[in-house]
């Protein structure tokens, strides 16, 4: 009884301890290492997309709204920007595409 007990408490105490996976979402593209780096959907507009990114190793902006109904781009509260050809914007909104 009392080995059943000691494997339960080391059961729950590995499980406790496991570390968090921490994985950030890469992808090659056009000769650039783009990343992922954290990614929210908007509650109210499910088309856009909060994230933050980055490009070759370098963070970009602090965080980016993705309107990938309208395939723009707002930074910081301003007016939205057509995404470039190759921009990170079309990976962030390739990610959740409906197929």
């Amino acid at each position: 009884m009392r080995l059943r007990y000691l494997w339960l408490w080391l059961l729950i105490a590995w499980l406790a301890f496991a570390p968090i996976a921490d994985a950030e979402m890469c992808r090659q593209r056009f000769g650039q290492t783009v990343c992922i780096l954290k990614l929210k959907r908007s509650a109210k507009n499910y088309w856009e997309y909060r994230a933050t990114v980055s490009v070759d190793g370098e963070k970009q902006r602090a965080k980016e709204i993705y309107n990938c109904r309208d395939r723009t781009l707002t930074r910081k509260g301003k007016y939205p920007i057509p995404f470039e050809p190759n921009s990170p914007g079309k990976l962030v909104c390739d990610l959740f595409k409906k197929s």
